[in-house]
């Protein structure tokens, strides 16, 4: 059977989660740009940033799946880091027109690969090799978090019920592999508004956690304190 973590992503998926962020971006005012998001230390405008340039970071994974030809998804961490600081206090018109920009860049070249091209090997900024066809759920996931972290109005409530589906077990997973080495005390997950149930920690669970399976997501990412969830929550270490 196919689990919501082995489906594709579809390219109409990622369109209609660019739009929604467009949207968004569209409807703030010139002084959003630079108060907080939700994340710390960065502006609307660090978000923002992050967002086109992690758009042409997938670029560059899928012209590398295009042609053979080797290409890093960034040039190297320095250069990343300075494009978001350097790209932040730009004015709101700026932010939308190079976020509008990069999506379609990013887009059009999806919409241009083979089957072929869709099933080459390319390499995350991690090192972590993947068939490009992933590109669209790493590029899936930055747009529906960063959504979220730029603070106006688009809460994990909002996410799609296919992204939650997938999003929540794949959070588990890799909190349950961070902490390998210094592991929680056990304790059960249990959504509430679907099937699923999973254990963090070495079994047998200690106490349940229990909420909508978007709050457990977003608290598993660290989007959330959890102060919608019931039990007795741990203090998870920051890590996406």
């Amino acid at each position: 059977m196919t689990t919501a973590s082995q489906t594709l992503v579809q390219l109409d998926t990622v369109a209609e989660a660019t739009t929604r962020l467009l949207d968004t971006i569209r409807g703030l005012d010139e002084d959003a740009v630079t108060e907080p998001s939700s994340l710390p230390g960065w502006t609307r405008g660090h978000v923002m940033a992050h967002l086109a340039r992690n758009a042409d970071s997938l670029v560059n994974l899928l012209l590398w799946a295009h042609t053979g030809v080797e290409i890093p998804q960034y040039a190297n961490a320095l250069l990343r880091d300075s494009d978001i600081e350097a790209g932040a206090p730009r004015s709101l018109p700026d932010h939308l027109a190079d976020n509008e920009a990069a999506a379609t860049r990013f887009l059009a070249l999806a919409r241009s690969l083979t089957d072929d091209a869709w099933q080459a090997q390319v390499r995350t900024r991690q090192g972590r090799p993947i068939p490009a066809t992933e590109v669209l759920w790493m590029r899936l996931q930055e747009v529906e978090i960063h959504h979220v972290d730029l603070n106006a109005d688009y809460h994990p409530s909002d996410w799609p019920a296919s992204f939650v589906a997938r999003i929540l077990p794949q959070a588990t997973a890799d909190l349950t592999r961070l902490t390998t080495d210094t592991p929680l005390a056990p304790f059960t997950l249990h959504a509430t508004d679907s099937d699923f149930t999973a254990t963090i920690g070495p079994s047998p669970a200690t106490h349940t956690i229990s909420g909508p399976a978007s709050s457990l997501a977003a608290w598993l990412l660290g989007r959330s304190p959890g102060s919608d969830l019931t039990g007795d929550l741990p203090n998870l270490p920051a890590w996406k």
